[in-house]
């Protein structure tokens, strides 16, 4: 009788004894099960091609380290989806208005990054396999990936990295603050090395992305925006679970012929950052004559208001109320809020009255409008009874207590008013 131990070795094989693949030339299937520890280096089994080749990269070597190198360029002519990256280049002068993306004035030197990673738990254990950096260079778009052949590679390939960053002004990422950024400093940080990124501006297209195309039942992928306003359909994409697998398999047999489809859904999310930026960037440059939607009305007119441009996010906000039903209500919530706080009272008032008039205005715009009016018929206007009507809407209003009370004590004032006014005979 076979003891456990033996019966076990027939069922658990070593890593080395299984097939990459059902036949020669097809990947293997991936998933989570695929997730090993880490070999030291990617052992290239005899008969398998350069991993070079394959990728058509070049290898860096750092001492008695390396790691590998892709370069992509593409042309103004290529297309990505319906758009050409030609209307996607940014003007020899640059975008006026870009650092309205970056929250602070900063030159256009722009570096993109996505990463592709062991994990998407983040910390220590999480490596970044995938380092792409896309810019724009001379009427071209430039994407250099940096490849992890093996783990002890990493601060030389951290270094070369470095080289690039240290020369741009501004890197715009993809939900990168909370997470592209903070896993890469992590790695260099853990590799002894000062993070390029640090103080660096830093434009996140994740939350311009909500505030221009998405409404809040959307999804916020990437893949679901370039697919609506790029008109690129990933087909046979790489699923984003199946690529640590693809990854743990390249370094356990050193068969990188699975990480193309990997370095190419990494190209196409530089190239879809990219082109998403430069959308917005045009945007800000177009203003109001540039929108297409009402929602990108509202979200330019907020990057406006946010950066002091009053007049021109006036303007967005008036053109997203007047063309878009879905964003309505909070375009007039927007206008009234900025011509209150510059004293354009009468106009103000005229904003909140449109929106107490939409046959749909959410619950709390109306509690919003019904008290705002109420305070400019009160205290503007001189219209006690306007503005008990107004208040008693409002306490039908659902409210914090706070509010409530505070709506309470004006209709007891303005009943006090409303009575003095009954009391007091007429002066012929």
């Amino acid at each position: 009788m076979s003891s456990i131990a033996d019966r076990l070795r027939g069922i658990v094989r070593p890593a080395s004894s299984r097939r990459p693949g059902g036949s020669e030339g097809q990947d293997p299937p991936y998933g989570v099960h695929e997730h090993e520890p880490f070999e030291s280096s990617p052992q290239r089994r005899p008969g398998l091609t350069d991993p070079a080749e394959i990728l058509d990269g070049d290898w860096i070597h750092a001492g008695s380290h390396r790691f590998m190198v892709v370069d992509r360029t593409y042309a103004p002519g290529d297309r990505h989806g319906s758009t050409s990256l030609a209307d996607a280049l940014p003007p020899e002068e640059g975008w006026s208005r870009f650092g309205l993306l970056a929250g602070t004035a900063c030159g256009q030197n722009l570096l993109f990054v996505d990463l592709e990673t062991t994990g998407l738990a983040g910390g220590a254990g999480s490596y970044a396999f995938l380092i792409g950096c896309g810019w724009f260079s001379q009427g071209r778009f430039q994407v250099r990936q940096f490849l992890l052949s093996n783990f002890a590679s990493e601060r030389a390939l951290l270094e070369a990295v470095r080289d690039i960053a240290g020369r741009v002004d501004a890197v715009v990422t993809y939900n990168g603050k909370s997470f592209d950024l903070p896993l890469i400093e992590t790695r260099y940080t853990l590799n002894r090395l000062t993070t390029p990124f640090a103080g660096m501006p830093h434009v996140d297209m994740l939350h311009h992305a909500r505030r221009l195309w998405q409404g809040h039942d959307e999804g916020h992928r990437l893949g679901h925006l370039e697919s609506s306003l790029l008109g690129h359909d990933r087909k046979g994409d790489v699923p984003g679970f199946e690529i640590p697998a693809r990854y743990f398999h390249y370094v356990r047999t050193g068969d990188a012929r699975p990480l193309n489809a990997v370095l190419e859904h990494n190209r196409r999310d530089l190239l879809s950052l990219a082109l998403l930026t430069s959308r917005a960037a045009q945007l800000l440059d177009e203003g109001v004559r540039g929108v297409t939607t009402a929602r990108e009305a509202l979200g330019i007119g907020r990057l406006y208001e946010r950066s002091g441009m009053t007049s021109d996010a006036l303007a967005c906000y008036a053109r997203a109320a007047d063309i878009g039903a879905d964003v309505c209500a909070e375009a007039l919530y927007a206008h009234a809020v900025l011509l209150r706080r510059i004293r354009r009272y009468e106009a103000a008032a005229d904003a909140w009255q449109r929106l107490l008039d939409l046959s749909h205005c959410p619950p709390r715009l109306e509690r919003e409008a019904a008290e705002a009016l109420a305070v400019h018929h009160e205290h503007r206007l001189r219209s006690p009874r306007s503005a008990h009507g107004l208040a008693l809407r409002t306490l039908l209003l659902s409210g914090t207590a706070s509010r409530q009370r505070a709506t309470e004590h004006r209709i007891a004032r303005l009943d006090r008013k409303l009575a003095h006014v009954l009391a007091t005979p007429a002066l012929f």
